[in-house]
């Protein structure tokens, strides 16, 4: 085991420095609250899809595919997961095209709900989405936590304090803009540190050849890309992902911080090209871990580090430790300024003409909440798989009417919330993680179905889509989409509320 002081001393280093990166890119440059929360097509393809990976790949590519791999069913399951990742952000490139198009001074998805949907549907996205980025939050913190606790024995609270407290320093100081600049160097660090690790842990287990073997010997389904349970987890991951990364307001923000249409398209496009081989690798340790026996304690949530306490000398083991830090600080702070421009845009469309000072105050005051909340979860050790399938989950059921709303004028807003609610009422009733809290509704549990995770999500967003269908066929509504534009104005407009022109 490494030495517990030299870990917490390469993460306090690692953190200072990004921090101050992120101090300093901001210093001078954030002169209103819009720039604050949207940066607003002030990055370029490479950029974009630097500061995408950075923000969609926390410390959960460590750990979630290696966990799929070990214990959910080998090499589809990984290979699910990988294509489920690249699959939004391609569909983020003509979806994204919209969304600048219909409103082009927008900052959060729950805003466009409110002045496409009404109250309701916004609700519902509001009570999605930020339940999303808090356990998107939760999840890291208890990631990186376990990571440093397993390598190092570091407590766990300190580990969520250090990185989650400079996280918040950046962040509250220099908003969106700060995250992309630091995202953009985190990527370029993160991408050659992953292939340092995976490579020094081949060479520990004696190459590819031995690897393999070993594999093979030890199950021989583990690489089996036709293996039954692996392909059933890898599509109903791939449905998990979409629905997740379509309501995930740190992509909105992105989509907003492209420079134009071709800066959209090339890089979400990059960016959908690198993290397939990124959650590869990542579940490649998944599989070798099973391989060795390594899980069989029912350790598989942290794989990818049990092979390293096992297999890798210290130095790979250090550069390992900087590269979960490294995912875990580029996606907190994207969940940071998320959260935060939700709120700033909902206060100023609620509150009755509101000065810069009480969004400023209000959008980071609640930021810092939830990150509180976070990191205190992230001390329990929870499995950060299971955490993230919960808010799975709730996305996969209001993605599809949610999005609709972009495309056609006669889907009303009764509509896609009866839709959405339907989804995921059709979700939790398969959804096993869930299964003891429903069983728990009077009259409810004799009624249950089966539990499997491919019908809790498959369910949720098919229903949901077929209802979205209907309601829009039945629908008699006659949305203005053009309206939106004029309709939602930049924060630091004369005129500017969040959502309505008086």
């Amino acid at each position: 085991m490494v030495s517990s002081a030299i870990v917490l001393g390469l993460t306090a280093a690692t953190v200072l420095v990004f921090t101050g990166i992120g101090l300093f890119a901001a210093r001078g440059r954030i002169d209103s609250v819009e720039t604050y929360i949207s940066a607003r097509d002030s990055a370029g393809s490479g950029t974009l899809a630097a500061t995408v990976i950075a923000s969609m790949m926390g410390v959960w590519i460590l750990l979630s595919p290696a966990e799929a791999g070990a214990a959910f069913g080998g090499l589809p399951a990984v290979l699910g997961y990988a294509i489920g990742s690249a699959i939004p952000l391609l569909l983020f490139i003509p979806v994204g095209a919209r969304i600048r198009e219909v409103m082009p001074a927008g900052h959060s998805l729950t805003e466009f709900a409110y002045a496409r949907f009404g109250s309701g549907m916004y609700l519902l996205v509001l009570l999605v989405s930020v339940f999303y980025m808090f356990i998107f939050l939760a999840a890291e913190m208890t990631g990186i936590a376990g990571a440093l606790a397993l390598v190092a024995d570091v407590p766990l609270w300190q580990t969520s304090l250090l990185i989650g407290g400079f996280v918040l320093v950046y962040t509250t100081y220099g908003g969106l803009l700060a995250s992309i600049v630091t995202d953009t160097v985190q990527t370029l660090v993160i991408l050659p540190l992953l292939a340092v690790g995976f490579g020094g842990a081949l060479l520990s287990l004696g190459g590819t050849s031995e690897f393999h073997a070993t594999v093979v010997s030890a199950d021989p389904t583990l690489l089996d890309p036709t293996f039954g349970p692996g392909l059933q987890f890898g599509l109903y991951v791939a449905f998990a992902l979409l629905g997740a990364n379509m309501l995930n307001q740190g992509v909105w923000q992105r989509v907003y911080a492209a420079d134009g249409e071709g800066a959209l398209r090339r890089g979400m496009g990059i960016a959908a090209l690198v993290v397939v081989p990124m959650l590869l690798l990542s579940g490649l340790f998944g599989i070798a871990a099973a391989g060795l026996g390594l899980t069989e304690s029912g350790s598989a949530s942290i794989a990818f580090f049990l092979v390293l306490a096992e297999a890798f000398p210290t130095w790979v083991t250090l550069a390992v430790v900087v590269l979960a830090v490294l995912l875990v600080m580029s996606s907190a702070d994207t969940m940071f300024n998320a959260i935060a421009s939700v709120v700033t845009a909902d206060l100023a469309r609620l509150l009755d003409d509101p000065d810069q000072r009480t969004l400023w105050l209000g959008g980071r005051g609640l930021t810092v909440a939830v990150a509180l909340a976070a990191m205190f979860i992230g001390a329990q050790g929870y499995s950060v798989l299971q955490l993230f399938l919960t808010a799975d989950l709730l996305a996969a059921g209001v993605f599809v009417p949610f999005l609709a709303g972009l495309y056609t004028e006669r889907l009303t807003g009764p509509g896609a919330v009866v839709s959405g609610i339907a989804g995921l009422l059709v979700g939790f009733a398969y959804f096993p993680s869930l299964r003891g809290l429903v069983a728990a509704v009077p009259g409810v549990g004799s009624l249950l179905p089966t539990p499997s995770f491919l019908l809790a999500f498959a369910g949720a967003t098919l229903v949901s889509a077929a209802l979205t269908v209907a309601a829009t066929v039945l629908g008699g509504a006659d949305a203005d989409l053009d309206s939106l534009g004029r309709e939602v104005r930049a924060l630091d407009d004369p005129v500017a509320d969040g959502g309505s022109e008086q």
